[in-house]
């Protein structure tokens, strides 16, 4: 009996790529690997509770202690609208609070809850699994190359996104802030550096 295909990969272990595309398979490659990267962090971030980019914003929070809503906007390099309904789950969930700003009553404030710290291992133990998943059959050579390869393309990109132009990564993609005073203590093995890719 024929095994059922992955839904994921439909003719990926032969290697064919729609005609259309044969002019850019190495951005074919990165379009799928994306999207499968971003699917196994979904299921494994299933296991806490979480959707994909909602890890990245609850680790810059932990680090970064109380922020406007606005700078989160900023740092997340993601759309408003996608921020507030993120927020809106994580509140709903006791992840997040919200209040006005003492400094600025027009201004919201946003920060990690106590209760969020259960989280924190947990997103640091999916990042983990993430990452060897992802890496796996590749020797500490290979990783350290791809590593590198993936900073020039993401450079090469970057240079091409308004939003990018003329200022460093942030600290959103960059996994943390650069100030200290966040909620929880970061446990040994928690991921300090997370990459972009998986928010959504």
């Amino acid at each position: 009996m024929k095994p059922e295909a992955d839904p994921f990969c439909p003719d990926a272990r032969r290697g064919e790529l729609p005609a259309i595309a044969r002019g850019g398979p190495v951005s074919h490659a990165v379009s799928r690997v994306a999207r499968l990267h971003r699917a196994a962090a979904g299921r494994l971030l299933k296991q806490a509770g979480l959707y994909p980019g909602q890890e990245l914003v609850m680790m810059y929070l932990w680090e970064a202690g109380p922020v406007r809503q606005s700078e989160l906007i900023r740092t997340s390099e993601l759309d408003p609208s996608t921020v507030t309904k993120m927020l809106q789950r994580l509140e709903q969930s006791g992840h997040v609070r919200r209040c006005p700003d003492p400094a600025d009553r027009r201004a919201v404030l946003v920060e990690a809850t106590e209760g969020s710290c259960a989280l924190l291992a947990e997103v640091g133990r999916a990042w983990n699994t993430l990452e060897e998943l992802t890496l796996a059959g590749l020797d500490p050579a290979e990783r350290a190359e791809l590593g590198r390869l993936l900073a020039k393309v993401e450079g090469n990109l970057c240079t091409e996104a308004a939003e990018c132009r003329d200022r460093p990564r942030t600290a959103v993609s960059e996994g943390a802030p650069d100030r200290p005073g966040g909620t929880c203590a970061q446990p040994q093995g928690t991921p300090s550096r997370p990459e972009a890719g998986t928010t959504g």
